[in-house]
Parts: C-alpha cells; sequence; structure tokens
C-alpha cells in the first residue's frame, strides 16, 4: 500500500516538475534525503525514482525561462573545479570497477547542485528548498527520537536502510547539519502548525543524535548546541533548557552508552580510533605518493593498504572527510576543496553584515547564521566521517550562492534610487522648472 501511494505521488509530480523544474528540485531534495521508497516495499524500493525525477527537471529546465544562469561566483567555480579533478584522477584509481561508479554517483550530486543553483532564483523558492531538506532530515530525527523513548535507549538509531544515511555515523552528521535549518526556519514561520513541527523535529534530533552511539556525532552536537546558544537572542534561558535536557538523556542513557562516550577519552585503547589513525597515515602516504590524483575514488582496499599503510592488516574506511579527498584525488583537490570550505564561511559572514545594514534585506537576517552553522557541523562532523562527497554538502554551498545572489539582486535594484540625484538633469527636465514653465503659459 506504500509503495502504490509513493508511486502515485512521484509520478503525479512530474507534470509539475515539467512545467515548473524548481518543484522536481524539490522532489528529487525529498527523495534524496527522506528516502521515502526505503520505507515501503516491493518494486518502489529498487525503483531508481530519484533518476526519473532528475531527468523530467533537466527536461524542464532547457524548456522554462523561469530560471537565471550560472554565475561565476568563486564557490561555483571551485565545485567545478572539483568535479574536473575527480574526472581526471579516475582513470588512475587503483580501484577500477567502484571508481567509476562513484565518479557516476558524485556527478548526478554535482549536477543537480549546479542545477539548483539555477533554478531557485527567488526568495520564496529558497525558503521552500530548505524547507523539505531540513524536514527530510528532521523528520527522521523525529522518528529516531520517538524510537529512543520507546526503546530505552538500548539500541542505536539508524537512517533508512540502504540510503546514504542507513550509518548511525552518517545520519549523526546529517541530524547535526539539520538542526540549525529547522531552529532558524521555525523563527520566520508564520503558520503555527509548521513551527511547531520544525520546533518537534529540531528536540527530537538531539535525542536521535545522542542515541546514534556516534562519538563524532555527539562532539559535533556540542559544537552545534553551543553555537546556537551563542547566537540566541535568550542565551541564559536556552542554555538552562539545553543543559536540563542533556542531563535528563545522560541520566537515562544505558551503561554501554556511557562506555561508547567515554572511550573518547581513552581512543588509544580503542581499535576502531586507532584504525581511523592508520587509515589516515595511509592517506597521506598514497598523496606522498601520487600527489596530483591520489588513489582514485574507493582506493581503500587490501592491495592498497598492502602498498601505502603503516599497518597494512588494518583495513578500513578513512573516516575523515579531509583524508579522504587528500587519498583518494591528491593535494590539488585537497585544497580545492579547503578553500570551498573557507570561502563559504567567508562569504556567510560578509552576508550578515550586509543584510543587518539593509532593511530591504530582513527576510534573509536568519540565512547567514543557519547556513554557517550547518557548515561548522559539516566540517567537524567531517573530521571523523568520510563524507567529502555529501550532497548535503553541496546543498548548503548552493544555498549560500542563491542567498548571495538574491542580497545582489535586492541591492541593484535599489541602486538606480540612489544613483540617479547624481546625475545632472537638463533645465527643462527639472521638476522645478515644469512647474514654471507651466505657469508661465497660463
Amino acid at each position: 500500500m506504500r509503495g502504490t501511494l509513493l508511486f502515485v505521488i512521484i509520478l503525479g509530480s512530474l507534470p509539475l516538475a515539467l512545467q515548473q523544474p524548481w518543484l522536481g528540485v524539490l522532489v528529487y531534495s525529498w527523495i534524496s534525503y527522506m528516502n521515502p521508497h526505503k520505507y515501503a516495499w516491493g518494486a518502489i524500493r529498487t525503483f531508481p525514482v530519484a533518476m526519473v525525477v532528475v531527468v523530467v527537471t533537466l527536461i524542464g529546465m532547457l524548456a522554462t525561462k523561469d530560471k537565471r544562469r550560472l554565475s561565476s561566483d568563486p564557490a561555483n567555480l571551485l565545485v567545478l573545479a572539483l568535479w574536473i579533478m575527480f574526472v581526471i584522477t579516475t582513470p588512475f584509481a587503483f580501484n577500477q570497477a567502484d571508481a567509476w561508479l562513484q565518479l557516476d554517483k558524485v556527478s548526478k550530486i554535482l549536477l543537480m547542485n549546479f542545477v539548483t543553483i539555477i533554478l531557485i532564483n527567488s526568495q520564496v523558492k529558497l525558503r521552500y528548498l530548505l524547507l523539505v531538506i531540513s524536514l527530510s532530515v528532521g523528520l527522521i530525527g523525529l522518528k529516531g527520537g520517538i524510537w529512543v523513548i520507546l526503546s530505552g535507549g538500548v539500541n542505536r538509531v539508524y537512517g533508512p536502510d540502504g540510503s546514504f544515511l542507513a550509518d548511525n555515523n552518517d545520519l549523526a552528521l546529517a541530524l547535526n547539519m539539520g538542526l540549525p535549518l529547522l531552529l532558524y526556519l521555525a523563527k520566520d514561520e508564520l503558520r503555527p502548525w509548521l513551527k511547531w513541527l520544525l520546533k518537534i523535529c529540531f528536540v527530537a534530533s538531539f535525542v536521535a543524535i545522542v542515541f546514534t552511539y556516534s562519538r563524532g556525532g555527539f562532539l559535533t552536537m556540542a559544537l552545534v548546541g553551543s553555537l546556537l546558544l551563542i547566537k540566541a537572542r535568550y542565551k541564559a534561558l536556552a542554555g538552562f533548557v539545553f543543559l536540563i535536557g542533556l542531563a535528563v538523556i545522560l541520566l537515562i542513557a544505558p551503561q554501554k552508552w556511557n562506555e561508547r562516550m567515554n572511550s573518547i577519552e581513552t581512543y588509544q585503547e580503542d581499535g576502531s580510533a586507532m584504525g581511523r589513525i592508520n587509515a589516515w597515515r595511509t592517506a597521506t602516504n598514497i598523496a606522498l605518493a601520487r600527489p596530483l590524483i591520489g588513489g582514485g575514488f574507493q582506493t581503500w582496499t587490501p592491495s592498497v593498504y598492502a602498498r601505502f599503510s603503516p599497518e597494512p592488516w588494518n583495513v578500513r574506511d578513512v573516516h575523515s572527510s579531509y583524508f579522504e579527498v587528500l587519498g583518494e584525488q591528491g593535494f590539488i583537490a585537497l585544497g580545492l576543496y579547503l578553500m570551498l570550505l573557507v570561502y563559504s564561511l567567508v562569504t556567510c559572514t560578509r552576508l550578515k553584515w550586509t543584510i543587518r545594514r539593509n532593511p530591504a534585506l530582513r527576510w534573509a537576517q536568519h540565512y547567514p547564521d543557519m547556513l554557517q552553522t550547518a557548515l561548522l557541523a559539516y566540517m567537524l562532523g567531517g573530521a571523523f566521517l568520510g563524507r567529502a562527497y555529501f550532497d548535503f554538502f553541496y546543498h548548503l554551498i548552493a544555498s549560500i550562492v542563491i542567498v548571495k545572489q538574491l542580497v545582489l539582486q535586492t541591492q541593484s535594484a535599489e541602486a538606480p534610487a540612489a544613483v540617479q540625484p547624481s546625475t545632472p538633469l537638463p533645465a527643462y527636465a527639472h521638476p522645478t522648472a515644469a512647474r514654471l514653465s507651466i505657469a508661465s503659459r497660463d
């Protein structure tokens, strides 16, 4: 029944995506993050629903006039340069079979990143996009929070099976990135039912993050919580509520959760933590041996560890976005990736000051803080998890670019009124002269 209903909803959205392709971007985002088809049974679980939506959206984009040109913003250029590097390194990858499959996945993500920037060209469309993304992740957090209450927190919270968020660590990262979106969107929401839904998902996501049992997720949550408290209007009250809530969660947490978190302090004795350090050393050795091209996508195989690892028997994923790019793509790609992160953070800061000085930009007052905090969550969480190609990250970059474009568009619309008085007018065109001329004729 659920599968049939989803088929009807998704197929019913295709004519809308063809006529108004920006709606196709929303449907694609909903499928990518919430993965509703993974909660159903039958053929829809394996049916390429996202691909069908993408194809229809691209056709609609070619036909519609409701779009903007892709700008030469530095963020766009950096993402494009990274994409080119991925294409260059893949033919030289150690793991050829998996590398080409991964390039296909990453290329689809980057393509839709640019499609998003082209089609989401207004304040309303941007808000709907962020609402879809935040609620798609937040509802998973709500489901996880309910599961924690029903199970007593004994079992870990996972994402939809077979999706990008299936792993507990991946889910914790996505929930942390979604927290600022849920909170700041709720502040501006006028519809009571949606405001409350955003707030409930925000609180439930905190609970779900804790009980993913992800140590990196817990540390990232502490950062996000601190940043949100610093930016809160009523800091004392917000801090009190946050600490009380965290204390309650910690009190009801089972013993095995405490043991898991305590291992952060004794990482030298933890095989998982030491395995990650070994993987980081392996990534560094690969990059030193092949500085321009790295080992290519999905390079973390036993044969590669045998050549480059200090502990060749300890084979595991790299578990760091930074070392993932370094080991798979080399130093040039890592430089581009870091430049993209720094530029995006700086852009948010600049937008914040620009928006504060202009009352006409009040609609965007929360966007810089919201996107910057989500990006910082990704940066810290990415230090412990290999998600350099996470579509949520690239959607954040796209959103920052879109906000910047809309801000510049508003400023340029105001510019003629500000510039006009400085331009000398002929005597006959001056309002006073025109009135005098009419009076003399009378």
